[in-house]
This record gives structure tokens, C-alpha cells and sequence, in this order.
């Protein structure tokens, strides 16, 4: 009460009187500023304008110069005191407050902020839940909302006083926003510590977050009030949304399904948290200039970014390099080398409807203070001063930094294992905080479930086993069975840790990383590592053998972690080495005697009979039979990540069910032989939240007036009642208006990003996703090339009446050091600066490359795509997740039987999808006849090639690209991603889609039917799979 007393009296020497109050509100130009349609500060007046930089900050004639801020601001303070107060009574002071779930303890900060007008009435402690306040009881209305902007604007500015702008006012929002989340935040915790659940842990080198205002207050359903509550202030929601950037915190479809699926978790609250590092500049903003693409460094850190909070109190050592020494006691000791630290940066992730708002935490890097050299400093020698803060610092500059060098190898090494150590770290943390004084680290898989998402971090799996083992004091074989136990027998219920899911078949998801590099920077892991390798060679020769050295060789070779390495010395002592001599040395060079000698130890020998035979196919030099377990030592040494994963995981899945049958019968088959139990399915999925209803609110409304509720953004099988009335005028009727929308904003999107102007009228032609050869954007712009000459040929009127008007539009980054990528690129700029100025063609073809593809453009152009193009070669792309994006939005796939296609079109019918393309069974075998030198290119692939050629495009050489679609075997040629192989078939379907889509009834069914079949689709379904089946957690939801 006396500090209730002491703040009241603050509170009274700071509020200005009723009068000055009154004064005030009639000057303030937040307050009174005309608002009219566009929101636009031009509707405010000069007048207007100057009272606001004159009263937007606190001056020398005033200490609070909104005065709204403080309406019933001293009752409201106390009010939230008391609640404070009564709510610490009850929860032991842990709700409501800035709080950094940590391992450690400190004073809290209560910093609350007014959210509301409305009086808070305090519930009677006798009938109050356990758990304290509800946190619906702090909804606040759009004024409260207003008051709280102008109340960051003013308390909490990153700008300059002077005026209150558009990033300005996006960021008072922010905070505003913030506020909210923060509530929910820490009770959510709070509650997870009290009842000491299961948690995943998601590890993700990527999560590709896009915006996070819209998705914030569109899942606290305050998307109407807080634009009402803008207008007040004199600006449109649309145009502070605008003035956000979009977390460069990933590329692809990885980071963007990590994304996903956090806010599935949240959603349908599952206790979880995600983990990943905090870059400053990202992959790159790419820039398209006449030479193509050009990179330079992401910027959204540059004004801060009011969505995370720093928890300076939680952060970890992470160390490289070093040696390793055994103590008196046994236990291991990692010394020396490069210490850093890792910091915890939090982001709230609000889940749809629920309170439950989970964490992603981030990790940034930096050293101690002492580590700066001040004495070099002052001597002049500045780069030796800061060595160590910079080599810090650079871990978390860039995502994927190039690796063409050792230096850059070793930048990427370091980042995975910085987000492993300090992860780790701050699980085990968590899990002994929540233990209390008892710890028990057999109960640790009860209590953790820990997800990798790819290879990035494989490195959990020997870090895990070194902290338990060198730091906590376990035994070898404990460490080991937490960190892999497994699912023996499906009927049982195991808990389990660490499990892997897998992305691609491509060799670079697939790590490899020097044994030399791993050794030097991480000498205790790959101690570790060995002796996990030395498990798994074990387990191997137990299962099949010594008698079949050939069979060994090979399966040794396939599945062991080390390749081209020495097998482990106790291993070589085994009969192995001495059974591999015998067959290796040749007959011919043998005594009698020796061969006698060698016979006669083979029939002491188990099974005798059988080596004797094999032992005389050996004399044959003809059958020599030659086993040699040694490396060779003109190939690298090598450690390979996803061999690790599998075997230290308990779960290994693919991510369509295409996908997990070639991990299951090609990746990783000898393993699946092994262990069958650990194989499974997970088919990826997005949300509807974000993908629908935030970036398509118009089509939102059509599902839920026709589905009969709005149930379906989180119950996705509702969207299946579509079905019903695909064919009804009024619904064709509405759907086709809300594209032409959707549509009409593609073109003004175009027209400020490019300066391309393009029709409505035409088809909207969509290609965006990486770029990479097996994602084949060369088969998609080398098919446009082939209409465009088609073009030329014909008459006007006559390629009107063959070809439907079509925009075609490309987005993605090359990676900056992949020159083929970049080649295509750059060819695909050509084109449309060659076909788009064409007077001829007009507003028959257009070919627009939009720059820095990312998700906040995704958002504006999937609505307003009519046709997507999914045409990987068949077999590479694991799922693909834009395609089911697309889908849910009703544009119509043309694709290839590969990924999260196959089972698209199973949803929505063969007749609403575009087919084309040879299946993921025939490629390999297309592949060896192109190297047999059988395979005859269609007369209209070599046509186009020889278009290209002809310097219709422009001066730029494409003799590299066009000639690695020639050949028939080499680096970079012989067409290994089979485009010409599907020419033929790809434009005849092109023809196809040209017939359709000028049948608007036909079209516009189909679109329908997409939406409805896209209900499988969706993030929720497959975490509710994750959870059940990998991870063993229930949904917690706060009381």
C-alpha cells in the first residue's frame, strides 16, 4: 500500500489539470486530425501539421502533451497496481511482467503500459481461477488502442520528436501490439513451468516470418479495431502494415514452413518453442539491373525491430577450437581456443483465437568485454583490437554465407553449432530449473522433444551427449540411450528426444563436412561422433555379419557417418581384419603350405564349409574377390550429417508421401532396412490464417458465407462444403470478382516494383520460389521463348484466337555464388525486356521478374494468380509448400508428379490440374539413356535453342546455358534435370491450359475446387501428426 501511496502522488505532481487537460485535447492534432478514405497525412492540415511536431514530444512548455494518454490515467495506474498486486498474491509474482524464462533469477520489471479505457474490476479471491486474472478481461477498444499508440510514440520513440510520420507510427503500433502479446507471453510460460510439460523444441537454421503486425492482431481479432483506431490518428492500417519489413531471418520454402508451423503450434496450443539465429543482414535484397541480379545486404534491423525483446540475462558460452584433456575422474575437459557468447533475443508468436503465445528465440553473438584489446586500440593497431568482437559478431551477419572458401566453410560450421550449444543449453537449463532439486535425466525424454528441421542442426545430437556427459557427469551409454532412444515396438509408448526431418535429396541439404575442419574447430564433437560411429558399425556387423566381406564393405560403406575414414581400432582387432587379409592377397602368390595353413584355420571356423568355398573362388584370379576397409587416400575424409541424424534420431521423416518413399527406398534405404520403425511421413502443410484470410480477405469472406461458417481456418475439412456449389452462378459470380480484385492490386504492384504496366484482362502466370536448374524456371521461360516465337509467325488475329493474353511472373534469388542460377536469371530479364517492348505482341504476353521475392509479396501476388507452375523434374523436390498456397487461393497448378503434387491432385481431381512430365521412376533411366547417347531432343526444343542463339534477346553470350542442355555426359551439361526430355510434353500442356482458360465457367469451377481440395493442406494437420507420432505432447491449454 505505501508504494501504491508513493506512485499516486507521483502520478498527481505529474498530471497536468483539467483545464490544461481540456486545453490540450482541443490542440492536439492526434486527437482531432480529419481522417478521410486513403488515410493520407495530406488530410490533415498545415495547421494541423505544425501543432503536431509542436506537441508530439514532451518540450520545455510541457511535460505530457497528449493529454488523452492520461484520461483517468491515475485511476487506471492504481487500477493495474492492484491487479499486479493481486495477481503476484496468487501466481507468486510471475504474471504480467516483462519475464525472461531462464535458468536464472533476478528483480522483475512490471511494465505495463494503459491498454485500456474500460475500468478493470478485480475478481473476489475466493472465486477466482488458480491461475490468476483471464486475459480476455484486457480487449481493449479502439480508443484505449489509439491512446496506447500515442503513448509509444511518446515514451518508447526510436525517432525523433519533431513529427509523427508513417515508420513512426508503425512502430508505436508495434509496441502496442506488443503489449498485448506480452501478457499472453508470459502467462503462457508461466503456466508451462507450473505444470511441467513435454515441450518441442523447434531447431531451424531458417524461419521466413514475413510481416508480423497483421498476423499479430489478426490472430488477437483486432484487426477492426486497430484500424479504426488508426484513422482516428490519421492513417489508413494498410499503409503502417506497408511500412514494415519482412524479418530476413530466411529463403525459402524452409524457413517459411518453420514459420508455419509455430503458428499451428500456437494455434493449437502445443507447448513448443522455436530456435534459430538472429541475422543482421540476412541472404541478400536482390536487385535486378540489366545485368541480372545483383546483391547487397538486407537493412531491417537498421531502424530495430519492435518485436523482439533482448534477454540480456540469458545467454550461454558457445567455444571453438581448443583441445580436449581427460581429468583425474575420467571425465572429459574441452580447453582453450575461441570463446563466445550467445544472446537470447525473444519473439512472440500469438497464436489464432487462444491465449497461447509461444516463443521464438534467436540467437545473436558477441564476446566479453575484456576480449576487446584496449591496449592495441590505443596503439593504434585497431584491427587486432577488435579481432575478437568481429570474428564474434560475423557468425550472425548473414544466413548461409558463401562456402566456396575455408573461411566461409568454417563461417557456416560455426553458425550451426551456435545455435546447437546454445540451444541445447537452455533446454537443459529448463529442464533442471523445472526439476527442482531432484533431477532425473532419465525422465529428460519426457520432458523434451527436440526437431530438426534438415541437417542444419545435426550438430544437437553430439553436443547434446557432451553436455550431459563432460558437464552434467553421465555415463557414456546413459547419454547415448536419451539422446537416440527409439520406438522398438509400435503397441509401446517410448518418449523420446531428438528426431530429424528430411527436406531434400539434393547433395547440398545432404551435409558433408571435412573431417579435418570438424576435427580442428570441434575436437570434443568428433570424439564423440566416433564413438557414435562405432555403435553403428557394431550394429551393423551384428546384423549381418563377418561371413560376406563383400556385403560388408558395402553396407559400411553406405551407412557409416565417417566416410573414407579408418574403421575404429577396436573393430580392426576384430576377425574382420584378419579374414580381409586372407581373401585379399591372390591365390597364384601363395605357398601350398600357406594355402594349407589358411585352410585348415577356415575349417576350425563356425561355418567352415562356406569360407573354404569362397577361399577357393579366391585362387581364381579371375574371381578374386577384393575387400579393403582402408580409406583412400586421394579422396577427402569426410563426416556425413544426414548419416548422423539417422542414427542419433528416434524419427527420421520425409515431408510428402512421394518424398518419403525415395527416402525410405533410395536416401536412406539401408537404414530403413535396419530400422523400419523409425521411417515415416509428415506431408507439410501452411496456414490458413496468414495465407488466407490475412493476404485474401476477400476470398475469406466467400468461404465463410458459403461454407456456413468461419470454423474453417481452423478446421480446414470445412472447406470441402465449396464442393456443393462449384457450379453455381452466384458464387462463380463472386469468385471471379474477388480475383479481378486481387488482380487489379498484381497490377499496381507490378507497375511500383518494375514499371511494367500490365492488363487484367490477361491470365496470371506465377513462377515464384528459389532459383534453382531442378526447379527448372529455364523449362518455364525457354516455353514462353516458344510462344513468343509462335507469336511472330502468326497473324495478329491468329494468335489471338490460338493464345490466351498471359502475364508471366517470376520471383526468387539465386544464390549469390550459384552462376547458373544467376544465368537464368539474367535470361529471364532478357526476355521480358525484349518481349514486353514488342509492339507486335502488345498485351498478349507479357514476362515481369519482380525483385526480392519474399513473403510480404507473396502475399499480394498469390491471391491474384491464376495459373502457378510447379515443374520440378520429377523425384527432386520434396514437397514444395508455394504450391499449396497457391492452391488454397484457387490459382490452378501445372506441374510435374513430384512432392506435395501428387497428393494436390489427388485432393482436388486430375481434372483441375495441369499434368505433364516424366515420373519420379522413369529418371533414372531417361538419365542413362541420354549417356547412352540415345536420346533424340525434340525439333521445337532445338528450335528454341536456336532462337535464343540468334541474339534476339540481346548481346548477352548464352552459349553456358543453352549448351548444358546439350551432351550427353560432363559437368554442367548432358541436361540432368531432363528439361528437354519435358518440352515436348510440358507446351502441349501449355496448349491445354490455353483451352481452358477461355471457358471462364470451366476456369472458374476448377479454381473453386482447388480451395476445397486444398483442406488437407494445412500446418494444423501436420503438427497435430508431429505431436501425436513424433513427439508425444498434448495441447495445453490455459485455463
Amino acid at each position: 500500500m505505501q508504494k501504491i501511496l508513493l506512485i499516486d502522488s507521483f502520478i498527481h505532481s505529474l498530471t497536468p489539470s483539467p483545464k490544461i487537460r481540456l486545453e490540450k485535447e482541443r490542440a492536439s492534432p492526434l486527437a482531432t486530425a480529419k481522417t478521410g478514405n486513403s488515410g493520407d497525412l495530406s488530410k490533415v492540415s498545415a495547421e494541423q501539421s505544425n501543432l503536431m511536431a509542436a506537441t508530439a514530444m514532451p518540450s520545455t512548455n510541457s511535460i505530457f502533451c497528449h493529454s488523452c494518454i492520461f484520461t483517468d490515467f491515475r485511476a487506471k495506474l492504481k487500477s493495474r497496481i492492484l491487479l499486479l498486486n493481486h495477481t503476484s498474491r496468487i501466481r507468486n509474482s510471475r504474471s504480467f511482467r516483462y519475464y525472461s524464462p531462464s535458468r536464472r533469477t533476478g528483480c522483475r520489471f512490471f511494465a505495463k503500459n494503459v491498454a485500456s479505457h474500460q475500468q478493470q474490476q478485480l475478481q473476489d479471491p475466493s472465486t477466482n481461477r488458480s491461475d490468476g486474472i483471464a486475459l480476455d478481461a484486457f480487449q481493449p477498444d479502439s480508443a484505449s488502442i489509439a491512446s496506447s499508440i500515442k503513448y509509444h510514440a511518446e515514451f518508447t520513440p526510436l525517432f525523433s520528436p519533431e513529427q509523427f510520420d508513417l515508420p513512426k507510427a508503425y512502430y508505436a503500433t508495434a509496441e502496442s501490439v506488443r503489449d498485448m502479446l506480452i501478457i499472453n507471453w508470459n502467462a503462457t510460460y508461466d503456466f508451462y513451468e507450473k505444470m511441467n510439460v513435454k515441450q518441442a523444441y523447434y531447431l531451424s537454421m531458417e524461419f521466413l516470418q514475413g510481416r508480423a503486425l497483421l498476423n499479430a492482431i489478426g490472430n488477437l481479432e483486432l484487426i477492426g479495431r486497430y484500424a479504426e483506431a488508426l484513422k482516428k490518428l490519421g492513417y489508413r492500417l494498410e499503409d503502417i502494415i506497408e511500412q514494415e519489413p519482412d524479418a530476413a531471418l530466411g529463403n525459402g520454402g524452409l524457413g517459411r514452413l518453420a514459420s508455419c508451423f509455430l503458428d499451428s503450434m500456437a494455434t493449437l496450443n502445443y507447448p513448443a518453442w522455436g530456435y534459430g539465429l538472429r541475422y543482421k543482414y540476412g541472404l541478400f535484397k536482390q536487385i535486378i539491373t540489366n545485368d541480372g541480379q545483383e546483391e547487397v545486404a538486407e537493412n531491417w534491423l537498421e531502424m530495430g525491430n519492435p518485436w523482439e525483446i533482448v534477454r540480456n540475462d540469458v545467454s550461454y558460452p558457445v567455444k571453438f577450437y581448443g583441445e580436449v584433456t581427460e581429468g583425474p575422474d575420467g571425465r572429459k575437459e574441452w580447453a582453450g581456443g575461441e570463446d563466445i557468447i550467445a544472446v537470447a533475443y525473444d519473439v512472440p508468436i500469438p497464436g489464432y483465437k487462444t491465449q497461447t503465445t509461444l516463443n521464438l528465440r534467436l540467437w545473436s553473438t558477441k564476446v566479453a568485454a575484456e576480449n576487446f584489446d584496449l591496449r592495441a586500440f590505443n596503439a593504434g593497431e585497431h584491427a587486432k583490437a577488435y579481432d575478437a568482437l568481429k570474428k564474434a559478431e560475423k557468425i550472425c551477419y548473414v544466413l548461409y554465407p558463401g562456402d566456396e572458401s575455408l573461411e566461409g566453410k568454417t563461417l557456416r560450421l560455426k553458425q550451426q553449432y551456435t545455435l546447437c550449444s546454445a540451444s541445447l543449453q537452455d533446454i537443459i537449463a529448463r529442464f533442471e530449473r523445472r526439476s527442482g532439486d531432484s533431477v532425473n535425466w532419465n525422465q529428460f525424454p519426457e520432458k523434451v522433444a527436440l526437431q530438426m528441421n534438415d541437417t542444419h542442426p545435426t550438430l544437437c545430437i553430439p553436443e547434446l551427449i557432451r553436455i550431459l556427459m563432460d558437464v552434467k557427469g553421465l555415463k557414456w551409454n546413459e547419454a547415448w540411450e536419451i539422446t537416440q532412444r527409439h520406438v522398438c515396438f509400435i503397441s509401446e509408448l517410448f518418449h523420446v528426444t531428438v528426431a530429424y526431418t528430411n527436406h531434400t535429396v539434393l547433395p547440398e541439404a545432404l551435409e558433408k563436412w571435412s573431417f579435418e575442419l570438424l576435427q580442428e574447430l570441434l575436437p570434443r564433437h568428433v570424439q564423440i561422433i566416433e564413438m557414435i560411429d562405432e555403435e553403428l558399425v557394431n550394429t551393423i556387423i551384428a546384423e549381418y555379419g563377418t561371413e560376406d566381406l563383400h556385403l560388408l564393405e558395402e553396407k559400411l560403406r553406405q551407412m557409416r557417418i565417417f566416410d573414407n575414414i579408418e574403421l575404429p581400432a577396436a573393430i580392426l582387432e576384430s576377425p574382420i581384419k584378419s579374414q580381409e587379409s586372407v581373401i585379399e592377397v591372390p591365390a597364384q602368390d601363395e605357398s601350398p603350405d600357406k594355402e594349407k595353413e589358411a585352410e585348415d584355420g577356415k575349417e576350425e571356423a563356425e561355418d567352415g564349409k562356406e569360407e573354404t568355398e569362397a577361399l577357393d573362388n579366391a585362387k581364381d584370379p579371375e574371381s578374386e574377390i577384393k575387400v579393403s576397409f582402408e580409406p583412400d587416400p586421394k579422396q577427402p575424409k569426410r563426416v556425413r550429417m544426414a548419416n548422423l541424424c539417422v542414427v542419433g534420431g528416434h524419427a527420421v521423416n520425409g515431408v510428402a508421401e512421394i518424398h518419403s518413399e525415395i527416402v525410405k527406398e533410395d536416401v536412406f534405404n539401408e537404414f530403413y532396412k535396419l530400422w523400419p520403425e523409425k521411417f515415416q511421413n509428415k506431408t507439410n502443410g501452411v496456414t490458413p490464417r496468414r495465407w488466407i484470410q490475412f493476404c485474401n480477405p476477400e476470398l475469406s469472406r466467400i468461404i465463410t458465407k458459403w461454407s456456413g461458417t468461419p470454423d474453417w481456418l481452423t478446421n480446414t475439412e470445412k472447406l470441402v462444403e465449396l464442393r456443393k456449389f462449384a457450379d453455381n452462378d452466384e458464387l462463380q459470380s463472386e469468385w471471379r470478382e474477388a480475383k479481378r480484385r486481387n488482380k487489379m492490386k498484381v497490377v499496381s504492384f507490378l507497375k511500383e516494383k518494375t514499371g511494367y504496366v500490365v492488363s487484367p484482362d490477361a491470365m496470371f502466370d506465377v513462377q515464384v520460389k528459389r532459383i534453382h536448374e531442378y526447379k527448372r524456371q529455364l523449362l518455364n521461360i525457354m516455353g514462353i521463348v516458344y510462344r513468343y516465337k509462335k507469336m511472330k509467325e502468326m497473324s495478329p488475329e491468329e494468335s489471338k484466337r490460338k493464345f490466351a493474353p498471359r502475364v508471366c511472373i517470376f520471383g526468387g534469388k539465386a544464390f549469390a555464388t550459384y552462376v547458373q542460377a544467376k544465368r537464368i536469371v539474367r535470361f529471364i530479364t532478357d526476355v521480358g525486356a525484349t518481349v514486353n517492348h514488342d509492339p507486335e505482341i502488345g498485351d498478349l504476353l507479357k514476362v515481369v521478374f519482380v525483385p526480392d521475392y519474399n513473403v510480404s509479396v507473396a502475399e499480394v501476388l498469390i491471391p491474384g494468380s491464376e495459373l502457378s507452375q510447379h515443374i520440378s523434374t520429377a523425384g527432386m523436390e520434396a514437397s514444395g509448400t508455394s504450391n499449396m498456397k497457391f492452391s488454397m487461393n484457387g490459382c490452378i497448378l501445372i506441374g510435374t508428379l513430384d512432392g506435395a503434387n501428387v497428393e494436390i491432385r489427388e485432393e482436388v481431381g486430375e481434372n483441375n490440374f495441369f499434368l505433364f512430365g516424366a515420373k519420379a521412376h522413369e529418371i533414372a533411366g531417361l538419365r542413362k539413356e541420354r549417356a547412352e547417347g540415345k536420346f533424340v531432343p525434340d525439333p521445337r526444343f532445338e528450335e528454341v535453342k536456336k532462337f535464343v542463339r540468334s541474339g534476339v534477346f540481346g548481346p548477352y553470350n548464352y552459349e553456358e546455358l543453352m549448351g548444358s542442355l546439350e551432351g550427353n555426359e560432363g559437368y554442367g551439361r548432358a541436361d540432368y534435370f531432363l528439361v528437354g526430355k519435358d518440352f515436348p510434353s510440358y507446351i502441349e500442356c501449355q496448349e491445354k491450359v490455353d483451352e481452358a482458360y477461355q471457358d471462364p465457367k470451366r476456369w472458374t469451377k476448377m479454381s473453386i475446387l482447388n480451395t476445397a481440395g486444398s483442406f488437407k493442406f494445412s500446418s494444423d494437420r501436420t503438427i497435430h501428426q508431429y505431436a501425436r507420432d513424433i513427439w508425444m505432447i498434448e495441447p495445453v491449454v490455459l485455463p
